[in-house]
């Protein structure tokens, strides 16, 4: 077992609270509320999914959970105390890039080591560890406006985890990368989540969310408007999809049942559906027709068709 889940656990035994929580959360610019009395927390290690529209409170309900900028009320606490910059060993992937493109790469990532504390053959074979890993070892002696979107991305990752911090927030972290990139952040993530690191994770992507998030919080105009288990959240949702795979075209059935065919691509369709009963009278037709089925699967809505459901007509 990993010696950090070891400590987690051994904590967790003692009663000592290892949790960030937000409690009735509030802040306002210039009269405006920016957040608006919201509530949630982190229980044990994983990854919760912070979701909204732009301006929806996102970026203001992380920075003031990082003690970067002041709440009006509420709590915030992380470990059982009152939340401040010296408190929270945490890690911050900003949406906006604040690396210098004029610098050496190497020379900014022992600059933010030093500013976490960490002593400079700590801070070596640290970077020396997340570059190795994150695949950018040959562009360290480079400046970072000689890299690609993507490999300055993962520049600013190995930024906010360089300290192996406990808590660690990652804004848009998929921002500029390929498939395989993607692939690689994706497992270091999992990794992280093994070795008892708190994630929060605010990105546009549903499906990541929907792959990384037991949990999410969703903003609209700084009020909470959905939040919880997603996965009861979905169970309260009927069926809205059929997934059809065949080895023909089915179009004329589709059509004799009046079902909209959502996207269609090599005999595989996705189409949509009023109810779980008319689907599966698709279905006995298809097999009275003797056509092979390779897949038939109903689905609950996803978690883009929730977030626009809650926020699309903002």
């Amino acid at each position: 077992m990993n010696i950090l889940i070891k400590k987690y656990i051994k904590n967790n035994e003692r009663g000592i609270t290892m949790s960030l929580e937000l409690k009735n959360v509030s802040k306002s610019f210039v009269g405006k509320k920016a957040v608006d009395n919201i509530s949630f927390s982190l229980k044990e290690p994983g990854v919760y999914g912070l979701l909204g529209t732009n301006g929806a409170g996102k970026t203001t309900t992380i920075r003031m959970l990082l003690g970067i900028i002041k709440k009006d009320s509420g709590e915030i606490t992380w470990k059982g105390k009152a939340v401040d910059r010296k408190s929270v060993n945490f890690g911050y992937l900003p949406e906006e890039r604040g690396l210098y493109p004029k610098t050496k790469i190497f020379d900014q990532l022992m600059y933010f080591a030093e500013l976490k504390g960490m002593q400079k053959e700590e801070s070596i074979e640290s970077i020396n560890k997340w570059a190795k890993e994150l695949k950018v070892e040959e562009y360290l002696q480079m400046p970072v406006e000689k890299l690609s979107k993507g490999n300055q991305q993962k520049i600013q990752f190995m930024i906010a985890i360089i300290h192996n911090p406990e808590l660690v927030v990652l804004d848009e972290p998929f921002s500029g990368l390929d498939p395989v990139n993607t692939e690689i952040l994706k497992n270091i993530i999992i990794n992280l989540i093994r070795q008892g690191k708190y994630v929060i994770m605010s990105a546009h992507q549903m499906a990541t969310i929907e792959e990384f998030c037991s949990d999410i919080l969703i903003l609209n105009k700084g009020k909470t408007v959905l939040q919880g288990n997603l996965k009861k959240i979905k169970e309260t949702y009927p069926a809205n999809r059929v997934e059809i795979n065949v080895n023909q075209d089915i179009r004329n059935y589709i059509k004799e049942f009046e079902f909209e065919v959502e996207t269609e691509a090599n005999n595989n369709y996705v189409i949509k559906i009023s109810s779980e009963e008319k689907a599966h009278k698709l279905l006995n037709r298809l097999v009275s027709e003797n056509i092979v089925i390779d897949k038939f699967e109903i689905k609950k809505p996803t978690l883009n068709d929730i977030f626009i459901e809650k926020v699309g007509e903002e």
